[in-house]
This record gives C-alpha cells, sequence and structure tokens, in this order.
C-alpha cells in the first residue's frame, strides 16, 4: 500500500506525525509513506524506516517572491512530482486551506479531518473522506487517531513510538554531556538569559558538561555569554538540523524552551526539561518517555501572548534539582 502524507511544518507539527507512521507500519505490513514537508524539515521523514520519499515544497520561500517561483519552474516541478504516483491513499494531517489545496495535483482518494476537527474547517471540503478526531488531546495523539480512521486499523495502546533510531545518530565516542536548547521564535518563550547563566553555573559546579547550540547571530551571543568563562560549557559550532539532532541524541539529558528542537530530543527519547511559559504543554507539548514539563505561574503565563514575559517565577534553582533528578532517575517506559 502507498500512501501520500501531507504535513508541511512546523517542526513540532512535523515530529508529532511520526508515531502514526510507526502505527501503521506495524499495523499494515509493507505499507509505505511519502512525505509532502517543507524543505527546511525534508531531513526528519527520512529518518523513519516506513517514509519511501520525501517530497519537499518550499511554501515558504515561495510566499516571498511568488513571480520568480513562477517563471524558473519551481511550482511546476513540484505539482508534476505530486502527480507521478496514483497512490492508495492521501492523507493531509495538518488540516489547512494551504495543505489541503496541494491536495488537487494528487492522484489518489483523500482523507483528513471533518470540519469540526480540522484547524481551518474549510480544509475539509478538498477530502473524500473526513474524520472525526476530538480537539481535546494532544496534537500527537490526534494524528495518530486520524491515520487510524482513515487506514482503518485499531489504534494501539500506550504511549505513541516516533520510530527513530538515537543510537545511529549519536556520536558512540563522545564524552557525557547536558544540552541547553536556549533559542525559540516568541520573545515571550524565552526563559531569562540570567536564569540559563545561574543554571549553567550550578549544573558545571556539580561537574557535569555543557553544550549550546545556536541557529542564529543573537542566539550565538546569548550563548556565549552563558558560557563564558565556565570551563565545562561550550558554545557549538553552526550547526544543521542533522547535526542539531545528532548532538540532541548524544546528550544525558536536555534543558529546553518550548521549541520544535525539545520536541526532537523527546522524539530521540533523551530526558528532558521542558520550560512553559505562556503556552502550556497539555497540547502541545514534549511528547515521550522521561519528558518532565515545568510551567510559569506569573500573571502573564498560559496566556498566548508572544511578547510578555512571564518566567520570572520559574527560577534556575528548581529547574537545577528538577534536571539533577531526572539524571539520577531509572529510564522510564
Amino acid at each position: 500500500m502507498r500512501v501520500l502524507l501531507i504535513k508541511t511544518s512546523s517542526l513540532g507539527d512535523v515530529i508529532h506525525t511520526l508515531p502514526a507512521l510507526t502505527d501503521a507500519a506495524r499495523a499494515i505490513p509493507g505499507i509505505q509513506f511519502d512525505w509532502v514537508v517543507e524543505e527546511g524539515f525534508a531531513e526528519i521523514p527520512a529518518w523513519h524506516p516506513a517514509v519511501a520519499q520525501v517530497i519537499p515544497v518550499a511554501i515558504r520561500r515561495w510566499r516571498k517572491n511568488l513571480w520568480q517561483t513562477f517563471k524558473n519552474g519551481d511550482w511546476k516541478r513540484f505539482k508534476q512530482r505530486l502527480g507521478e504516483t496514483r497512490y492508495d491513499l492521501v492523507i493531509d494531517a495538518q488540516g489547512l486551506l494551504k495543505s489541503a489545496w496541494l491536495t488537487r495535483y494528487v492522484q489518489g482518494p483523500i482523507a483528513g479531518f471533518d470540519r469540526d476537527s480540522a484547524r481551518e474547517p474549510i480544509a475539509c471540503r478538498f477530502y473524500d473522506r473526513t474524520y472525526p478526531v476530538p480537539r481535546e488531546q494532544h496534537a500527537l495523539e490526534r494524528v495518530r487517531q486520524l491515520f487510524a480512521l482513515a487506514l482503518d486499523y485499531p489504534l494501539p495502546p500506550g504511549i505513541g513510538d516516533y520510530g527513530l533510531n538515537r543510537a545511529q545518530l549519536a556520536d558512540p565516542n563522545a564524552p557525557p554531556y547536558l544540552l541547553f536548547l536556549h533559542g525559540t521564535t516568541w520573545a515571550s518563550k524565552h526563559w531569562p538569559e540570567n536564569y540559563w547563566r545561574r543554571l549553567a553555573e550550578q549544573m558545571s559546579e556539580l561537574g557535569y558538561a555543557i553544550r549550546l547550540p545556536w541557529g542564529n547571530d543573537a542566539e550565538q551571543q546569548r550563548a556565549e555569554r552563558i558560557a563564558a568563562g565556565l570551563e565545562n560549557a561550550v558554545v557549538l559550532p553552526k550547526l544543521n538540523l542533522a547535526g542539531v539532532a545528532k548532538v540532541i541524541a548524544g546528550a544525558q539529558a536536555c534543558v529546553a524552551v518550548d521549541t520544535g528542537l525539545g520536541h526532537l530530543a523527546a522524539a530521540l527519547d533523551v530526558p528532558t526539561i521542558s520550560l512553559y511559559g505562556p503556552t502550556l504543554p497539555g497540547r502541545v507539548g514534549a511528547y515521550g518517555r522521561s519528558q518532565i514539563h515545568l510551567c510559569a505561574t506569573g500573571p502573564n503565563a498560559g496566556l498566548g501572548d508572544r511578547d510578555k514575559p512571564c518566567f520570572d517565577d520559574l527560577l534556575p534553582e528548581r529547574v537545577a534539582t528538577e534536571l539533577q533528578a531526572l539524571l539520577l532517575a531509572p529510564e522510564t517506559v
């Protein structure tokens, strides 16, 4: 059976789709997926054994220069590639107008969330088959349920399996270290820099090595300030997504703000402390074994505001205590 999956972005959403592939592969022997995904995340689907082809799309880049996109033939080539294969089923696991629109160029019956379940109800107009999936649950579980309904198999009980092999990515010769995933998008999701510094000082004093990745100039400068003068703290060189995944896979544990890389740590089964301020982890938090969610409780916490800081009461001493306990705990299942 050959299925086309459309789940283009974001990084966390792409990662949350992986357990559904694992469920389907176990329920339907021989099933293979092709996956339409934003070019920046195209490495991730290829890590899952049930994915045969990754079909990159560049909606984010194309939107910035529509004329150039049509002129250079990028859009035409993408549509041709979508239409090359007749699929037994097409699943739009995103439920947005932009993802549903892509199904116009695909051969095969199209399945997706019903009107009450899709993030944008208009998307269901493009589907041949729609399925109700309750919203009041984690996003990852919603995708698992959609796949089970669309492909007609019983939803497996228990925690979802991302299907990734951490050992294949990690460097077996690397010494132990902690990884601080300090970069994120919203201003309000940033844990205060002086808190990161105090946490680095405390964990360094306990003898732990610390690694700090970065993705842009501002993150690099922050990482250098956090690590300044600490013998055990190292700012990593700039890495692509595969490089960051390798570093995450090799970590003893991570501390992360609400960021896609935190979800990647969960997918790779790395024990992680995730820090939530303006957002709540119930529906979109890091999902998996050995995942600890710490939430701010100040007046702006959990309100979804992109700009107002709300982390004052989530102190580094608490994070350090939770991190030490996580490092000492036996592996959970």
